[in-house]
This record gives structure tokens, sequence and C-alpha cells, in this order.
């Protein structure tokens, strides 16, 4: 069972992210260990060559970390990135995204996860995306 549902990791952006909200990220499912998102296309997000920028990509799985670890633990704003390494396998045709991500160890002060990146057409990954977040000793 998670701490924080959609509704509410929505809500909590909403709040305290307003800024985010151009992103239009979907959050499509959200369990113990995993969470699944969509991007939809824009145009902000195209480069030159008619692909999907890196850093969309990367917004996208730092987004779905911070997230995921939400879920866990409940609103804790200041919960942080502290590392994100991203391979990009292939490149994304423009269109939607969609991004799969999975909890590999939640610890009292350090989670870490893994995150595959999928075109809108296709099973094979177009990114692969591992991160670690620092939670704060007083979860506030």
């Amino acid at each position: 069972m998670v701490r924080m549902s959609i509704g509410e990791l929505n809500a909590f952006l909403e709040r305290e992210f307003p800024e985010i909200g151009w992103m239009g990220i979907e959050i499509r499912r959200v369990d113990r260990r995993s969470i699944t998102l969509g991007m939809p296309a824009q145009p902000r997000n195209l480069r030159p060559g008619g692909t999907i920028s890196g850093p969309a990509m990367m917004s996208l799985v730092d987004l779905g970390m911070y997230l995921l670890v939400l879920a866990q633990i409940g609103p804790v704003p200041l919960a942080v990135t502290t590392n994100l390494n991203i391979d990009f396998l292939r490149k994304p045709p423009p269109g939607d995204l969609r991004a799969e991500g999975e909890l590999l160890k939640l610890g009292r002060r350090i989670a870490v996860g893994d995150f595959r990146i999928y075109g809108a057409e296709g099973d094979e990954p177009v990114a692969r995306a591992s991160l670690t977040y620092s939670i704060p000793p007083d979860r506030a």
C-alpha cells in the first residue's frame, strides 16, 4: 500500500510546484515498488532532427523518481535528486513518451530507482536511467 495515491500526488505537485504543470506529465499507475508515467508530445520537447530532447526525458524520469519516493514516504518537499545517470539508447520519434520506474532501495536517508523510457511506438526502450534521491532526516 502506498502513502500517497495518484490524486494526492497530483494535488501535492499543484500546491508545491505549480510551475511544472506545463510539462503535462500524467501519473498512470503507482504502487509500492513501481510507477508508470506518460508525457504527451509537445513542440517544446523537440530538438533539431525531429527527436525528443534529452532534457525532456531527464525531466520525465527525475519527476517520476520523486513521485515514486513520495508515494512511499508521504509528502516530503525537500527530498532531492543526488544522482541521475541516463543512457540514450535510440532516437525516439516525435510523440508521447512512457516511463516505467522501479524502486530498488528505500532506506531512511536514500532511495535508488531505475527507469526505462519508451516511445509512442515500440516496446524497445529509448533510454534508461538510474537515480538516487536523498531523503531529509526530519522528512519535512
